[in-house]
Formats: C-alpha cells, structure tokens, sequence
C-alpha cells in the first residue's frame, strides 16, 4: 500500500512540474503556422515543435492562384479558401509588423489562338468569371515574348512565405512557443486523460510535419506522395516585371530586379537537395519566352506533401482521439492552409464532421 501511495505522490509532483498547454504542434510551415493563428483567435494555448527538416513552405513561390492555367479550371473551393486565407496573412502583417502579401495580377502566356479561345470559353463559366478577365492583354513588355497575348487572373497574388516563417517563428521563440527540435515520438504518453510530451501536458497534438510525416508512426500510413519541386532566383536588371507570368512555367517578380522562376515537379528524388537537371529544365523553358540578359542567383529544392486526388488530408487518428493530422496542402499551400486548418479546429472543438474528400477516412480500410 506505502508503495502505491509514493508512486501516486511522485507522479502528481511530477503531473505539478508540467507544463499544461492545449494543444502541441509539430510542424511550423504553412499547415502549423495555419493551425497556430486558429487556436490564436479561439484564445487556445500551444506550444510547437520544428526541426527545419521540411523546406518545401520556404522554397514555395508563394503564389495564390484561384486558377489553374494548365486546364483552366478552378481551383477547388478557390473563393472559399481565398475568404479566409486574405484576412489571415493581413491580420498576421498587422501583429508582426511585416509584409507579407503582395497583391498583384498573374498573367497567363497564350501560346496560340486556341489558346485564347479556350481562355473565353473557360471566362463563360460561373466558376470562373469572376476570376478570369474577358480582356486579352497586349503584351507591352519589350522582353517577354507573347505574340498571342496574355489572359488575367484576378484577385491573384503572392505570399512571401520565406520571410512569413522566418519572422513567425521569431515571435514564437521570444514567447517560449517553439522548440527547435526533433519530436521523439517514443517520449509521447497516453497513460492519462490528457496526452504527455517530456515536460507538457497537452490536450490534443496536431501533426502538421508536410512530407515529414512518412517519418510519423501514428500517420506514416496516409498516402503523402511528395513531389519533388526546384525553384530559381534570377537576377534581370532590364526585365522591369512587377506581376507573375506563367507560359510552360512561372516568372514571378519579388522586388528589388529579383525573380523566382519555378517550378519542376519529380515524383522518385525525395532529397532537398537541388540538381542539375532542373536547373537546365527551368532554363531552357525560361528562355522560351524571356530575352533579356539575366543570372542565375538562388536555386532550391523542396518536397511538397501531394496526395494523389489532389485534396488535403486532415482528421483524427483511427484509434487515438486526441492525435489529429493536417497535411497534404501541395502546391496551394498559401490559399488552402488556413481553411483547412479551421477545419480541423472546428472537428476538434465543435465536434462539425469534415468533407469527406479531405477527411482522413477516405483512405480508411
């Protein structure tokens, strides 16, 4: 009995060293950073972890595109996700004194008159109206190439994720709310009501690690692809580009005579590490509609956490409630993360059941 006694004793002197949070997070990208400013507006209480290892949030481009100049087809929910997304960035500009996101027109290269026609044909859609100009742009650019003309998107963008997560994750580590780590899945206790992690006594853990995740063993099942992308800064002092161009690929402008060129898509290399090759891709398709003089100043790489129907996954562990996934965002992290993310939250704390084309369970067997 005295035994038993001094165990109870010494775990609740252990329970009172704790740190008691509601929620953990692993990941601060764009999916953790997303979750983070939900449980901010719910006065929820948290505490992250990031071990850098992801890259494909800072390497993104940023753009967001409720358009996808491919097919010329909407992007899924595109107005829906633009909603909340936009306020999101602008309240995160306003208490962190950046700026972030620089709203401008993204113009798409016609290649020929089919082209343009298959523009006004998509323009007629209800989906897309309000997205896709009806007026095709003479090009005025003495160093683009575009005989055919350029369509706009509207109420287009980019965000710039690099300067988002470095300065986000500043004002965390000044608050005591990001441990720069590895997560040690092993340290994880479900012994009690409340999960454990080391020192902290949580509520719920959200896993928001992108293509880390395969690394996860309470979600390494989800199907994550991850494709590989590689992005180039150029510099080209006479290019005088202030909006984004997509022909084959991007040209994106980000001040100062600098400009992202991107992005490749490879489905077998699962490294950070840039190559070659694409370097040469991106290039010679650059090349294809730019003339002017440039150099070549920056190159990256970075997996992004695709899934094959092309939706994220988010939902609850199968067997343990209090462990939730946010993953899969793509390549439209910037607009779709903030949605899902309230999603998420509002399945947690409100107990509102998810889409069925995002939950977890659709893969379930």
């Amino acid at each position: 009995m005295y035994a038993r006694l001094g165990e109870v004793e010494t775990y609740f002197s252990t329970f009172a060293l704790m740190n008691s949070v509601d929620y953990i997070i692993v990941g601060c990208g764009l999916a953790g950073i997303s979750f983070c400013e939900v449980l901010k507006a719910n006065s929820k209480t948290f505490v992250v972890y990031d071990n850098a290892s992801q890259q494909s949030s800072i390497v993104a481009a940023g753009l967001y595109n409720p358009v996808i100049l491919k097919r010329f087809t909407e992007v899924w929910k595109a107005q829906a996700q633009l909603d909340i997304a936009l306020p999101n960035y602008a309240k995160i500009e306003t208490e962190l004194g950046i700026e972030v996101d620089h709203q401008h027109p993204i113009y798409r290269r016609f290649s020929s008159i089919e082209e343009q026609n298959l523009w006004f044909t998509a323009s007629d859609k209800p989906s897309l109206e309000s997205f896709l100009s009806t007026d095709i742009k003479k090009n005025k650019n003495e160093h683009i190439d575009a005989p055919f003309g350029l369509g706009e998107v509207l109420h287009g963008g980019r965000i710039d994720t690099a300067h988002l997560i470095s300065v986000y994750k500043k004002d965390l580590i000044s608050k005591n709310l990001l441990k720069e780590e590895q997560f040690d899945y092993d340290q994880l206790d479900f012994s009690q009501p409340e999960l454990s992690y080391k020192h902290t006594i949580a509520k719920h853990i959200v896993f928001a690690e992108g293509y880390g995740v395969k690394k996860n063993p309470y979600f390494n099942h989800i199907p994550i692809n991850g494709t590989k992308g590689e992005v180039l800064t150029i510099k080209a002092t006479n290019l005088k580009l202030n909006t984004a161009v997509k022909s084959s690929i991007f040209i994106i402008s980000i001040g100062n005579d600098l400009y992202k060129v991107g992005s490749t898509y490879k489905w077998k290399d699962k490294t950070n590490v840039p190559t070659k090759a694409a370097k040469e891709e991106l290039l010679l398709k650059l090349k294809k509609f730019i003339t002017c003089d440039f150099e070549v100043v920056g190159h990256q790489a970075g997996i992004r956490p695709t899934v094959g129907d092309r939706r994220p996954i988010i939902g609850k562990h199968q067997n343990i409630d209090n462990l939730y996934v946010l993953n899969g965002l793509g390549s439209h992290g910037v607009m779709i993360g903030p949605y899902v993310a309230e999603k998420l939250f509002n399945l947690i704390e409100k107990d509102i059941q998810l889409d069925n084309e995002i939950d977890i369970n659709r893969f379930k067997k």
